[in-house]
C-alpha cells in the first residue's frame, strides 16, 4: 500500500512544493508562455482530431459495428459509451481535481494510460471481425468505454488547465482555431480513411484506419506535454474534498442561472438521439456503400470546421450562449432535412450541418462552463456541467437505438422536437454568464 500511495503520490506531483504567487505575477507568466502553449496545445488538438476521424464516431465507428450486428441497440450502446464515458465520470474527479496545485500530470501522465492506450485495442479488435466477430465487438466496445472513460475523468483537469493557460477573451479564439484546424486536418485524414475502406477488403480496411486512429491519438499525447502549466496555490483546503455533495448540492440548489443552463443543456443533450443511426439509416434505405460513409464524414468536418471557427469568433465577441443557441438549431434542421430527404445526396448536407451544430457545441459547450464560476470552483462546476449533459447525452442513443428498432421517421422527428425544446429553454430561460453577475451559493466551499 505504501508502496502504491507513493507511486500515486509522485505520479501527480502531490508532494512538490507550490511557490507562493501574486495573482500579477502568475497573469504575467501565462502573457510569458502564452504563444508557446497556443502552439502546444493548437498541435496536439489537430493531431487528436485527425487521427480521432479516421475512426468517427458518427460514421466510421457505427459502419464497423454494422458489419458485425445489425442490433440497433448494439449501435445506440456504442454511441451511448462514447457520451456518457466522456461526461459522467467529470462530476466525481472534479472535486479531487479541485484539490490539485497542478492539472498537468493529471492530464498527460494518467491521459496516457487511460485515455491514449485503449485506443490501440480498435485495431486489434478489427482482426477478430472476420473469425470472430463477437470477440471483435467485445473486445472493441471495451476499449471504447476505457478510452471515453479515461477521457471523462482527467477532463475537469485538462479543461481547467486550458483556463489557466489561455485569458478568457482569448480562450474561444484559440479553441476556435485549434478545432477549426483539427476538423479541417480531419476532413484530410477522412479522405483518406474513406480510399482505405474502398481500397482493402473487410476486415482489413478497419485494420488500417483504427491504427492511423491510435497513431496519431498518441503523437498528440507528446504535443499536449509541451505545455507550460501556471501553477497556482491550492485554494481550498484538503477536507474539502469530503464535503463534495454538500458542495453540489449548494451549487444547483443557489446557483439559478446555471440550474437553469444544466436543464437546457439535458433536453439537448436528448436531442442528439438520431446522430448515431445517421449512416445506418442512409445504409439501409439506399444501400449505399462503405466509400460514401467515408465522404460523409467529410461533409461532417467540414460542417465542424466552420462551427469551431464561429463558436470561437462570436464567443470572443458575445459570449457563449449565442453559438449553443446556433449549434442547436442547425441540428434540429438537420434532422428536418434527414426525414424530408428523397435521395442519399441529401445526406451530404445533413451531415455537414451535423457537422456544424457539433463544432459549435462542443467549442462552446466546453467554454461556458468556465465562465460560470470563480476560478477555484472551476473544476467543480466544469463535472457538474459535463455530468448532466452526459446523462442526457447517455440516454440519448439508447433512447434513439430503441425508437429506430421501430422507425427511423419518428427518431429523427422526436430528435428535432427535443432539441427545439432545448433551444426554447437556453434562449429563453438562461442568461449570458459573461455579462451578468455571478449567484454565488454560500456553502459552496463547505
Amino acid at each position: 500500500m505504501y508502496i502504491l500511495r507513493t507511486c500515486w503520490h509522485y505520479l501527480l506531483q502531490l508532494d512538490t512544493p507550490v511557490p507562493q504567487r501574486t495573482d500579477a505575477e502568475i497573469a504575467a507568466e501565462v502573457e510569458r508562455n502564452y504563444r508557446w502553449n497556443f502552439g502546444a496545445n493548437l498541435l496536439d488538438v489537430v493531431t487528436f482530431w485527425f487521427g480521432l476521424n479516421f475512426a468517427a464516431p458518427s460514421t466510421v465507428i457505427p459502419l464497423f459495428l454494422s458489419k458485425l450486428t445489425l442490433n440497433p441497440f448494439i449501435i445506440g450502446l456504442a454511441a451511448m459509451i462514447s457520451q456518457a464515458g466522456w461526461y459522467l465520470p467529470q462530476l466525481f474527479t472534479s472535486t479531487y481535481t479541485e484539490r490539485l496545485a497542478r492539472k498537468k500530470p493529471v492530464v498527460v501522465r494518467l491521459g496516457f494510460f487511460m485515455e491514449r492506450l485503449p485506443v490501440w485495442f480498435w485495431p486489434l479488435a478489427a482482426l477478430f471481425a472476420l473469425h470472430s466477430p463477437f470477440i471483435a465487438l467485445a473486445l472493441f466496445l471495451l476499449a471504447l468505454a476505457c478510452h471515453s472513460l479515461g477521457a471523462g475523468m482527467i477532463a475537469p483537469a485538462w479543461q481547467d488547465m486550458i483556463a489557466r493557460c489561455f485569458p478568457v477573451t482569448r480562450r474561444g479564439r484559440f479553441f476556435g482555431i485549434s478545432t477549426f484546424l483539427g476538423s479541417g486536418g480531419g476532413a484530410l485524414g477522412a479522405l483518406v480513411s474513406s480510399w482505405l475502406l474502398k481500397t482493402y477488403a473487410f476486415p482489413s480496411n478497419f485494420v488500417a484506419t483504427f491504427s492511423v486512429a491510435a497513431l496519431f491519438i498518441t503523437i498528440s499525447w507528446g504535443f499536449l506535454a509541451l505545455t507550460r502549466e501556471p501553477v497556482q496555490p491550492v485554494p481550498l483546503p484538503a477536507s474539502s474534498a469530503s464535503h463534495g455533495w454538500v458542495k453540489w448540492t449548494g451549487i444547483l440548489r443557489e446557483d439559478h442561472n446555471f440550474r437553469r443552463y444544466l436543464q437546457a443543456r439535458f433536453v439537448m443533450g436528448l436531442g442528439t438521439m438520431g446522430i448515431g443511426f445517421m449512416t445506418i439509416s442512409a445504409v439501409q434505405r439506399w444501400q449505399i456503400n462503405d466509400e460514401i460513409v467515408g465522404f460523409f464524414t467529410i461533409a461532417l468536418l467540414i460542417g465542424q470546421s466552420l462551427g469551431n471557427l464561429s463558436a470561437g469568433v462570436v464567443a470572443d465577441r458575445f459570449g457563449h450562449k449565442l453559438p449553443l443557441e446556433m449549434g442547436t438549431a442547425v441540428l434540429v434542421l438537420a434532422f428536418m432535412l434527414a426525414r424530408l430527404a428523397p435521395s442519399s445526396d441529401f445526406y451530404y448536407a445533413v451531415f455537414a450541418m451535423i457537422g456544424f451544430a457539433i463544432g459549435m457545441v462542443l467549442v462552446s459547450g466546453i467554454m461556458i462552463s468556465l465562465e460560470f464560476s470563480p476560478p477555484q470552483f472551476r473544476p467543480t462546476y466544469i463535472g457538474i456541467a459535463n455530468t448532466i449533459a452526459g446523462i442526457g447525452g447517455g440516454i440519448a442513443p439508447l433512447l434513439g437505438g430503441w425508437i429506430a428498432g421501430k422507425s427511423y421517421h419518428w427518431l429523427f422527428v422526436l430528435s428535432a422536437g427535443c432539441g427545439a425544446i432545448g433551444f426554447m429553454l437556453l434562449h429563453w430561460s438562461v442568461k449570458e454568464p459573461r455579462f451578468v453577475e455571478r449567484e454565488r451559493p454560500v456553502n459552496r466551499s463547505q
